[in-house]
C-alpha cells in the first residue's frame, strides 16, 4: 500500500500526503510539456533546416546546455528565493517560448526558444525535485522516488510518441501550443506547495554563497578529498564539493552514460529507422518508457528492501545491450526490443543512482545531490544528442548505435568500484 503498510511491531510512514499530490501536477504539467516537444522539435529543425541530423542533434544540444547551466545555478536560486517562485519560473520559462514555435520555424528562433525552455526545465527539475525528497520519508525513499518516477513516466509514457503521432496527423502548431499551455496550467498547483522550513534555511544559506565557497566550509572540504567520505549530518555540501565526493561522482558518471544514450534514442531514433516501417518508432518509444517507469519502481521497492547497490552493474549491462540490439535499424522488431531493453536499465539506474546520492548526504544536501543527478542526465542528454548526429553523418546510424553501447560499457570500472567500496546494500 502507498499510504501505510506494516512492518513488525511498528507502521510505515505515510507516503502519500497533500503535498505530495499537489507536487504531483506539477510535475506531469513539466514532464507533459516537455516529453511531447522532445522528439518534435528536433523533427521541426530538420524539416525546416535540413542538415543530415545536425540541425536535429543541435536544437537537443542547446535545450540541454541551457538545462545543465540552469541546473548549476538553481540551487542558490533556491536558498535565495524558495522552492515556489524557482518552481514558477521554471513552468513559465518551459511553457511561453513554445508559443513561438508556431510563427516560423527558422534556426535562430529554434535555438533560443530551447535554451529558454532548457532552463525553465532546470528549474523545475532541481527545485522541484529537492522539495519532492523533503516530502518523501527516508524510510521509505527507494519507494517513494519510483512513485515519483511513474508519475513523471506517465506523462512521458504518453507524451513522448504521442507527440511524433500528432505532428504526423495535425501538424506542428497543436502540438507545440499543447506544449506550452500543459506548462503554463501547472502554475495554479504551486501556491499550494510547501517552501523551505526552518531547518533547511541555514545550509541552504551556505550553499547559495555558491559552490566554491560551500565546498570550503567545514568537513565538504574534506568529504571531497578523502575517498569515500560522506559530508557529515547537518553540513550543506556545495555543488563542486559534490563532483569531487566519491560517493556522488561514481553514480553521477554512471548515470550520465546511460543519459547519454537516451538522448540519443528520443532524438534519432525517429530519423534512424526507415519511414517506411509506419509506427515502429512511436511503438519503440512506448516500449521505452513503459520499460523504465515500470522498472524504476521494481528498481524502488528491491532498493528499499534490500538495498539499491546492487542494481547498479546490471541496469547498465541491460541498457548498453538494448543499445546494441537498437542498431538493427531496419528491423522493426529489433528497434523495439532493443529499445524497450534500454528503457529497463534506463529505469534502474535512474532510480538506483538518485536512492544512492539521496542516502549519502543529510537533508541540507538534496538540492545539490537533485542538481548533481539532473546534471548527469541532461548533459548527458546533450552531448550525446550533438556527438552522435556528426558521428552518425560518418558511420550511418547502425554503426553509430553500435559505438555508443561499446562507450556506456566504460562506466562498469566506476558501477563496479561503487558496489565494492559500497557493499551490496550500498546505502
Amino acid at each position: 500500500m502507498l499510504n501505510f503498510q506494516a512492518e513488525g511491531a511498528g507502521s510505515r510512514p505515510p507516503l502519500v500526503t497533500r503535498p505530495l499530490l499537489l507536487r504531483f501536477v506539477s510535475i506531469i504539467g513539466a514532464s507533459t510539456s516537455f516529453y511531447l516537444l522532445l522528439s518534435v522539435v528536433p523533427l521541426y529543425a530538420e524539416a525546416t533546416g535540413g542538415g543530415r541530423g545536425n540541425a536535429a542533434g543541435l536544437t537537443t544540444g542547446a535545450l540541454m546546455l541551457a538545462t545543465v547551466g540552469g541546473e548549476l545555478a538553481t540551487p542558490r536560486l533556491v536558498a535565495r528565493f524558495g522552492y515556489r517562485l524557482v518552481l514558477v519560473a521554471g513552468l513559465l520559462l518551459l511553457g511561453a517560448p513554445a508559443f513561438a514555435l508556431i510563427a516560423s520555424g527558422g534556426a535562430v528562433r529554434i535555438t533560443a526558444v530551447c535554451l529558454l525552455r532548457g532552463l525553465g526545465f532546470a528549474f523545475t527539475v532541481v527545485a522541484g525535485g529537492a522539495l519532492t525528497a523533503s516530502l518523501i520519508p527516508a524510510e521509505r525513499r527507494g519507494e517513494g522516488l519510483a512513485l515519483v518516477g511513474i508519475v513523471t513516466g506517465i506523462p512521458s509514457l504518453v507524451a513522448l510518441p504521442l507527440g511524433v503521432w500528432l505532428v504526423a496527423h495535425v501538424g506542428y502548431g497543436p502540438v507545440f501550443a499543447a506544449g506550452a499551455v500543459a506548462a503554463l496550467a501547472a502554475v495554479a498547483s504551486v501556491p499550494g506547495l510547501p517552501d523551505r522550513d526552518a531547518e533547511q534555511q541555514g545550509p541552504d544559506r551556505a550553499a547559495a554563497q555558491g559552490p566554491d565557497r560551500a565546498a570550503a566550509q567545514g568537513p565538504d572540504r574534506d568529504a571531497a578529498q578523502v575517498p569515500d567520505r560522506r559530508p557529515a549530518p547537518g553540513r550543506p555540501i556545495g555543488v563542486t564539493a559534490g563532483f569531487r565526493t566519491p560517493a556522488l561522482s561514481r553514480p553521477v558518471l554512471v548515470f550520465s552514460v546511460t543519459a547519454l544514450a537516451a538522448g540519443i534514442l528520443v532524438t534519432f531514433l525517429p530519423l534512424a529507422v526507415p519511414s517506411a516501417s509506419g509506427g515502429v518508432v512511436a511503438t519503440a518509444l512506448f516500449a521505452q518508457t513503459a520499460a523504465a517507469t515500470g522498472a524504476r519502481w521494481v528498481a524502488g521497492r528491491h532498493g528499499d528492501r534490500h538495498g539499491p547497490a546492487a542494481l547498479l552493474l546490471p541496469g547498465l549491462v541491460v541498457a548498453a545491450v538494448g543499445t546494441l540490439l537498437t542498431s538493427l535499424t531496419h528491423s522493426p522488431v529489433a528497434v523495439v526490443i532493443g529499445v524497450a531493453l534500454f528503457g529497463v536499465g534506463f529505469g534502474v539506474t535512474q532510480n538506483t543512482t538518485l536512492t544512492l546520492m539521496y542516502a549519502r548526504v543529510p537533508a541540507s544536501g538534496y538540492g545539490t545531490v537533485s542538481a548533481l543527478w539532473n546534471f548527469a542526465f541532461d548533459a548527458g542528454m546533450g552531448v550525446g544528442a550533438v556527438g552522435f548526429g556528426f558521428l552518425a553523418g560518418r558511420t550511418g546510424y547502425p554503426w553509430a548505435f553500435a559505438l555508443t553501447a561499446v562507450l556506456m560499457l566504460t562506466a562498469l570500472a566506476p558501477a563496479w568500484r561503487d558496489r565494492r567500496t559500497e557493499g551490496p546494500r550500498g546505502t
